[in-house]
């Protein structure tokens, strides 16, 4: 009986790894339609033999990586395949995974259209690193976009594209970035109080029903000698005593436009006499 029970327990492992080798051999021989079922299984074993099977093609590698707990050396493996090889799609699926290993990660931005880097911005899971290298590769590409699609990524862009943009100060570009949800007044007032803003671009900002009612705004267009003076009288009389008092100690503005708050500030302070 001893021996019996013995060889019993020696049958289960044996039993056991002829049904993995017999697995993994279906993984390597599997037809096509197959393959996609075998490769959402989680045995990582089953899907290393899988990516060795001749019928494996772009399609389900595609698949495989919408599996987001891949481990780094598998994410090597899939981008060694021969599917992978010239497949705009695979690199950008490798691109957008959150495991896929800082050095290859680094490796395929180069390879990626400019809006192919703006989606791997955009999705969902990829860590700080990730996002920050691939918003510098379109930074460093932005000298050499045409205007077209500069326009496109300042309606799609980042925060820090953003910034970047309004640098240009093209008035066709402003008006494309006020529409973005993504843009920060703290971006705008650093625009507005530098040598890009334009009265045109000036105006965009003013006009602008998101942006034009905010205080702080108001106070630094106000403040830039370039802002035209319709603008001075539609916002100095919303200032408040204190925000003419300083425009009126400001040396940047023209003689118009300092004639304009000091009249509204004389009108201010004989308002205040009067209560």
């Amino acid at each position: 009986m001893p021996k019996l029970t013995h060889e019993r327990e020696s049958a289960g492992p044996q039993r056991l790894g002829l049904a993995k080798a017999a697995r993994l051999r279906a993984a390597l021989t599997a037809g096509s339609e197959e393959l996609f079922c075998i490769l959402r299984d989680p045995d990582l074993d089953l899907t290393r033999s899988a990516l060795k099977n001749p019928d494996l093609n772009e399609q389900h590698l595609l698949s495989l990586l919408k599996r987001r707990n891949l481990p780094e050396q598998l994410i090597t493996v899939i981008h060694r395949s021969a599917p992978a090889a010239g497949s705009r799609r695979l690199w950008l699926a490798l691109a957008g995974h959150p495991n896929t290993p800082r050095p290859l990660f680094a490796s395929l931005l180069p390879q990626l259209f400019l809006f192919e880097l703006v989606t791997v911005l955009q999705l969902p899971g990829l860590s700080p690193d990730q996002k920050l290298a691939a918003e510098r590769a379109v930074l460093k590409r932005l000298p050499e976009t045409e205007l077209g699609s500069k326009i496109t990524l300042a309606r799609r862009g980042s925060p820090a594209l953003l910034e970047a943009l309004l640098k240009e100060g093209e008035p066709r570009l402003v008006a494309a970035i006020l529409g973005n949800p993504a843009l920060k007044e703290l971006s705008l007032l650093s625009f507005l109080s530098s040598a890009a803003a334009s009265p045109e671009t000036i105006s965009a900002v003013a006009r602008d029903p998101r942006w034009g009612g905010r205080p702080g705004l108001r106070s630094a267009l106000l403040g830039n000698r370039k802002t035209p003076l319709i603008w001075y009288t539609l916002f100095l009389p919303t200032l408040s005593p204190c925000d003419l008092q300083r425009l009126a100690g400001s040396r940047s503005l023209s003689a118009e436009q300092l004639a304009a708050v000091n009249q509204q500030l004389a009108m201010s302070r004989a308002l205040a006499s009067r209560k």
